[in-house]
């Protein structure tokens, strides 16, 4: 009787194990089928986008195709309205030739990052980039011959555009050239003159110690000059004495109807050559 009970329990364990195992093995098993879905509908969704590009590249070639015909068919008309027909079409065809080379880099990407690999989908890319550059060269071809009959496309349009903006552009620079320039010059005929009581230009700075303009003199202190335009000074005082070296024969200091003191600058080159700043002292 213990034989029979200890036999039933080892054939239960054993049970046991395999159903363990069984449910485990269906786990992975699960697993696996669920990772497979999940790379395939990767893969579906690649390559799903890749045929929607594809689809839109060769939309593009048509619609291409169908302007170029639309051209033909119009530049055997004249007037007015058939060189705007033909100038519509080329700057459509402009614009799809430019989407078309956009959504070919697109599709090289995403060939680059797809988990699909094929040398197909590369020849297709490669043939696509030929069928570009045959366009490219019916084109080109298209619009000599459209050029000669004086039909000016967008293209054309666009590049005396350019130029516009080349030219504004460098009336800018001769503007800003001639700022810079009027800027310098003015800087290099501008002085600074004062004339003050030996007391105020002390109290200034600008006399210390018997010398004149050293550091930290009050520039606020003085008046400035166009050298060119500015040549007579009105002193306003009997007693005047210039303190700055100027060289001689290049002024003047001449009394006016009050016996005041005017200085008069005969020579402005040569009596700012020393320094743009003058400085007289008065009574």
């Amino acid at each position: 009787m213990k034989k029979v009970f200890f036999y039933g329990m080892l054939a239960m364990t054993f049970a046991s194990c395999d159903q363990a195992a069984q449910k485990a093995q269906d786990a992975a098993i699960t697993q696996t089928i669920d990772s497979l879905t999940k790379v395939n509908e990767q893969k579906d969704n690649e390559i799903n986008d890749m045929i929607s590009t594809l689809n839109d590249i060769e939309e593009g070639f048509r619609e291409i195709n169908e302007a170029q015909g639309r051209v033909t068919v119009a530049k055997q008309g004249e007037g007015a309205a058939s060189k705007a027909r033909i100038k519509e079409n080329m700057q459509f065809i402009q614009t799809t030739m430019a989407q078309n080379r956009e959504l070919i880099n697109k599709l090289r990407q995403q060939v680059r990052q797809s988990s699909v690999k094929g040398d197909e989908l590369k020849r297709t890319i490669e043939n696509m980039v030929a069928q570009m550059e045959a366009k490219d060269a019916e084109l080109s071809a298209l619009r000599q011959e459209l050029e000669q009959k004086d039909v000016y496309i967008q293209e054309l349009g666009d590049q005396v555009t350019s130029l516009s903006e080349d030219v504004s552009v460098l009336k800018d620079d001769n503007a800003q050239k001639d700022q810079t320039i009027s800027t310098q010059d003015k800087q290099l005929n501008t002085a600074w003159f004062v004339f003050g009581t030996k007391s105020e230009l002390k109290a200034n700075n600008i006399l210390k110690s018997g010398e004149v303009l050293q550091d930290n003199f009050n520039k606020d202190y003085f008046t400035k000059i166009d050298i060119r335009v500015d040549k007579e000074i009105k002193l306003m005082s009997r007693d005047a004495k210039l303190l700055t070296n100027h060289p001689n024969g290049s002024y003047t200091l001449e009394r006016d109807a009050n016996k005041q003191y005017v200085l008069r600058i005969t020579n402005p080159q040569q009596f700012w050559s020393t320094s743009k700043y003058l400085v007289v002292q008065v009574k």
